[in-house]
C-alpha cells in the first residue's frame, strides 16, 4: 500500500508539469479554436535560452527563469501577430500547418544554435532527495514541492485574471463572442495576442520545470515532443475548454503513468499516454470537465 501511495506522490510533480502544458494549450484553444502544435517547440526554445544563461553565462536560476518566461511572452505574441493571425479566418487546417511549420523551424533553429546531438542538463531549483517520514522514504522531494507550488500559483493568478479583473472579462468575451465584443469597442486582436503571449509564458515555465527534473533533458527534439504529447493528453482528459480540467487531467495523467511505469513496464510512457488518450476519447470525448465548463459559460 505504501508503494502505491509513494508512486502516486512521485507522479504528482510530473503531472503538474503536464497540467501546465495542457493549460497553455487550453488557453489558445478557448480563444481561437486552434491547437498549437508549436507549443512544444516554443517551450523548448525558451528553455534553451534559460539553459544558456545558467550554464554558459553564469546567471542564477531565478533570473534565467524570469528571462525564459519573458521570452515566452514575446515569442507567443509575435507568433500570433505575424504567423497565426493571417490564417485565423481561413480553413482550420491552415492554422494547423502554420503551427507545425513553426515547430519544425524552432527545432531547427535550436539545433543550429545549441547543437542537435548533445543533451544538456539543467540544474534543479531544489534538492532531488525525497522527504523521509519516520522510517519511510517518500518519492517526493523539495524540488517536487517547488513544482507543485509554482504551477498552483500560476493557476491561481490566471483564475484571478480571468474572473476578477476587467481585462480578464474582456479576454473571455473576445474568446466566446468576438463579433459582439468588437461592436462593444473591445480590441479583440490585441487580446488574442495577449492570450497567446500568456499561453507561451506558461509553457516556458513548464519547460524550465521539466528540464530540471532529470539530467540530459534539454535537447531540441525528443523529451519536449513527448512533453507536448502528455500535455495534449492532459488537456483532452480535462476537456479542452476547461483550465481547471487541464491541471486535474495533468495530475491524473502523471499519477497513472507513474503506476503503469512501475507495475506494468517502464520506458514506454508515451505508449501509455496514447492508450489513455484513446480511452478518454472513446468514453468521454469532450473531457471530464466539459459539462461543468458549459454550465459556467
Amino acid at each position: 500500500m505504501f508503494r502505491f501511495v509513494n508512486l502516486a506522490l512521485g507522479g504528482v510533480s510530473n503531472g503538474m508539469i503536464y497540467g501546465a502544458v495542457a493549460l497553455s494549450l487550453v488557453m489558445i484553444w478557448r480563444s481561437t479554436r486552434i491547437v498549437n502544435f508549436a507549443q512544444g517547440g516554443m517551450l523548448m526554445f525558451t528553455t534553451f535560452i534559460a539553459w544558456d544563461l545558467v550554464q554558459v553565462h553564469g546567471v542564477n536560476y531565478w533570473a534565467a527563469l524570469v528571462v525564459a518566461i519573458i521570452s515566452g511572452l514575446i515569442l507567443g505574441g509575435v507568433s500570433e501577430r505575424v504567423l497565426v493571425r493571417p490564417v485565423e479566418t481561413g480553413p482550420p487546417l491552415n492554422a494547423v500547418i502554420v503551427t507545425l511549420g513553426l515547430l519544425i523551424f524552432l527545432q531547427g533553429l535550436a539545433g543550429m544554435i545549441w547543437g542537435n546531438s548533445q543533451a544538456h542538463s539543467y540544474p534543479p531549483a531544489y534538492d532531488f532527495r525525497g522527504y523521509t517520514v519516520g522510517s519511510k522514504h517518500l518519492l517526493f522531494a523539495p524540488n517536487d514541492l517547488y513544482i507543485v507550488i509554482a504551477v498552483a500559483v500560476v493557476v491561481v493568478l490566471l483564475w484571478l485574471l480571468f474572473q476578477r479583473t476587467p481585462l480578464g472579462l474582456r479576454m473571455r468575451a473576445s474568446a466566446f463572442s468576438p463579433e459582439v465584443s468588437r461592436l462593444l469597442g473591445v480590441r479583440v486582436g490585441r487580446l488574442l495576442t495577449l492570450g497567446w503571449a500568456l499561453s507561451a509564458g506558461v509553457g516556458a515555465l513548464a519547460g524550465v520545470l521539466a528540464a530540471g527534473t532529470q539530467p540530459g533533458y534539454v535537447l531540441p527534439q525528443g523529451p519536449f515532443d513527448a512533453l507536448l504529447v502528455y500535455g495534449f493528453t492532459a488537456a483532452v482528459i480535462g476537456g479542452l475548454d476547461s483550465p481547471l480540467g487541464a491541471v486535474v487531467g495533468g495530475v491524473s495523467l502523471g499519477v497513472l503513468l507513474s503506476w503503469a511505469d512501475s507495475y506494468i513496464s517502464n520506458n514506454i510512457e508515451p505508449l501509455y499516454a496514447f492508450v489513455i488518450l484513446i480511452a478518454v476519447l472513446m468514453v468521454r470525448p469532450n473531457g471530464l470537465f466539459s459539462r461543468a465548463a458549459a454550465r459556467r459559460v
